[in-house]
């Protein structure tokens, strides 16, 4: 989708306003479609049928994944516990070595081994007279990687508030684990959190953005803006980073009073504190600091419903210059190449949240013009899966109505 001006973003999904025969011919389809997928006759003509039998393996293989992916994650996790991925960096190791590096013993070592192995983040090695492992094709991106074993380690949350789907659903029981994990989106007042509150999710968000930081950055180069705000920046790492790419950018961090001393910090120990600026306060309720002519939002906006974050976007129009630059970015629901993540993943863990929700392109777009902003344009990300990038502008005339 790329949309500008004043025209409707591009449509996503089943076109609901088909006409009505080929609607009907869709459900007669589907109709006919479900009663054959799940006749037992069939699915046993299938399995045995030289013609059908390669789409029902595929079809078995993905729906035991769907069953068997809490045990995968758990396997990953261990891995990254007893940090297996690093030890292996070393080279090749005996399940013999690995055993007593882990603390762990032999067979059920092996055990984990061959798990790893079936995941591809591990894989076998050649050795003289004893099997050898070493880093497998996906264990060895997480070597030194803290973006992405702090995300992991950080799921042990969700986990527990998954424990009962149809609880969390009906919102019964007790509040989630990420409902009080993310205390600040879901508080009437996240500008007066204390300290305490903040602090374990703000170092996961600054641990985690270099996952997108650079993503984002590599998508929309800020050379040719003066000052960036970036608003609920945290301890201020996509600031940081870009900051290093922009030689000459100021920067300016707005989030809650209790990130400021970090993020101060943060700055002056990689060189940026002579052009950062940080700003407290709380951004459903106080204005935005002015003098910036590119507004960020990094990973902000799906963690909020759509009164709060439209809330927050109307607050950084009013931060802008006529035609000053809106730059959001975060991962989207129906992105390209990557349905499970916006739709599956996202969707459960921002119920978790009670916060926010995942949205389309065109959704944000739709928010974007009712906050007043205009050219919106979606920017193809390298990798949608971890972010999709958005670009706006606040228009030139003051007369846009904002709706």
């Amino acid at each position: 989708m790329a949309a500008t001006g004043s025209s409707a973003p591009a449509s996503l999904g089943l076109d609901v306003a088909a006409p009505g025969w080929r609607a009907g011919l869709h459900r007669r389809w589907c109709a006919w479609r479900d009663a054959l997928l799940t006749s037992p006759d069939f699915q046993r003509r299938a399995a045995r049928s030289w013609f059908l039998r390669p789409i029902a393996r595929r079809r078995a293989r993905a729906l035991f994944d769907l069953v068997a992916g809490f045990v995968y994650s758990q396997a990953l996790l261990a891995c990254v516990r007893l940090r297996a991925f690093e030890i292996l960096a070393e080279g090749p190791q005996s399940a013999a070595v690995l055993a007593r590096r882990f603390d762990v013993p032999l067979d059920a070592t092996e055990r984990l081994l061959a798990a790893a192995i079936a995941l591809e983040l591990v894989e076998a090695r050649p050795g003289e007279g004893e099997h050898l492992y070493g880093l497998g094709r996906l264990g060895a991106p997480l070597v030194g990687n803290e973006a992405i074993t702090s995300m992991i380690e950080h799921h042990a949350v969700l986990y527990a508030d998954l424990r009962d789907p149809l609880a969390l659903l009906r919102g019964e029981g007790d509040a989630p684990e990420l409902s009080r994990y993310w205390a600040y989106a879901t508080a009437a007042a996240p500008g007066a959190l204390p300290r305490a509150e903040v602090d374990a999710y703000s170092a996961l968000m600054s641990a985690s953005q270099p996952l997108v930081a650079q993503e984002v950055l590599d998508t929309y180069a800020l050379h040719g803006h003066r000052r960036l705000l970036d608003v609920g920046g945290g301890q201020g790492r996509f600031l940081i980073a870009a900051g290093q790419r922009t030689p000459g950018l100021q920067l300016m961090l707005f989030d809650l009073p209790a990130v400021v001393a970090p993020a101060t910090a943060a700055f002056a120990a990689h060189g940026l504190g002579g052009r950062a600026e940080v700003y407290g306060g709380d951004f459903t309720r106080d204005a935005l600091p002015g003098g910036a002519d590119i507004v960020s939002l990094v990973r902000v906006i799906y963690d909020h419903g759509d009164e709060r974050a439209l809330t927050i976007l109307r607050a950084a129009h009013a931060a802008l210059p006529p035609g000053g630059t809106l730059l959001l970015a975060e991962p989207m629901a129906g992105a390209s190449g990557a349905p499970r993540m916006g739709d599956a993943y996202f969707g459960m863990y921002l119920l978790a949240m009670r916060g926010g929700r995942s949205r389309t392109a065109a959704e944000l777009a739709t928010l974007l013009r009712s906050a007043g902003f205009d050219r919106v344009q979606e920017r193809p990300t390298p990798i949608p899966l971890q972010v999709g990038v958005i670009v706006a502008r606040r228009p030139e005339s003051a007369s846009v109505n904002i709706t």
